[in-house]
């Protein structure tokens, strides 16, 4: 099983849309695909149709009242699952400030769980806190989806602290995959300098030991598109709500980008 984490600290840069919609077109080639929604705001969830109810189980009760992943995990179309999220997530860090290894606690509740997937997504919040913590303890590749300005690559430099740092301490295999951009314009001149100065960056990488020494840029460019900002209001993945646009067929690119390795 792949297991990838896909972060940024940063909000409304296409962490969960990219979540959502790549694990939708890898479920639509045959694979089986698991998203675990780690966010309190509980957008991937709501996108693909599942209302987070207070009385429904959520990856809140999996981190901090010991249920299982089974417990919470649900079909949301032929082979994807989805372990929803709830707003009560948003306490799990002060519920487990005196939990001891609280960072491993999605890790250890992954191995315990007997179900196969070829495919395990797990959407970070954006932020640098506990439970993205528990996400890169838990996973062996990040994807970092970035829109491609100035700002962004500001904060480039954080992430990839932080994505050290739990590689020397919490999980030696973890590594970044790569950058995906989104909202992309290829219009802009903007556009093009920020993904050349990422590609150099990461080019210059690979002479170094780091956990993104094998890291690149992936070739399919997440466009604007409206199509993309209207689905998750009709709880429905692109390739439901609109398989002919740009945006579905971006998603298929980058999905097939993943599947080739």
């Amino acid at each position: 099983m792949r297991s990838i984490a896909i972060m940024n600290q940063k909000g409304g840069v296409g962490k969960t849309t990219t979540a959502v919609n790549v694990s939708a077109a890898l479920a639509a080639t045959g694979q089986r695909v698991c998203l675990i929604d780690l966010d309190p705001q509980a957008h991937a969830s709501l996108h693909l149709g599942i209302d987070p109810r207070p009385e429904s189980l959520s990856v809140y009760d999996v981190l901090v009242r010991n249920a299982r992943l089974a417990d919470v995990r649900r079909q949301v179309a032929e082979n994807l699952w989805v372990v929803g999220s709830h707003l009560d997530l948003a306490a799990a860090e002060l519920e487990l400030a005196g939990v001891v290894g609280r960072e491993l606690i999605l890790r250890d509740k992954l191995e315990e769980d007997s179900e196969t997937f070829d495919y395990l997504f797990i959407d970070c919040p954006p932020s640098l806190g506990i439970l993205t913590l528990n996400a890169l303890a838990a996973v062996e590749e990040i994807l970092i989806p970035l829109q491609p300005h100035f700002l962004a690559l500001h904060g480039l430099s954080k992430l990839l602290e932080t994505i050290e740092l739990v590689a020397k301490r919490l999980n030696s295999r973890l590594r970044l995959n790569g950058v995906i951009l989104c909202m992309y314009d290829s219009s802009t001149r903007l556009a093009l300098e920020v993904s050349q100065d990422v590609d150099e960056f990461f080019r210059r990488a690979q002479r170094e030991q780091s956990p993104w020494a094998d890291a690149r840029i992936f070739q399919t460019r997440i466009r604007r598109n409206v199509r993309l900002a209207e689905a998750p209001s009709f709880g429905q993945s692109i390739f439901q709500y609109a398989p002919a646009s740009n945006g579905a067929e971006d998603y298929r690119n980058l999905a097939g980008e993943l599947l080739s390795g």
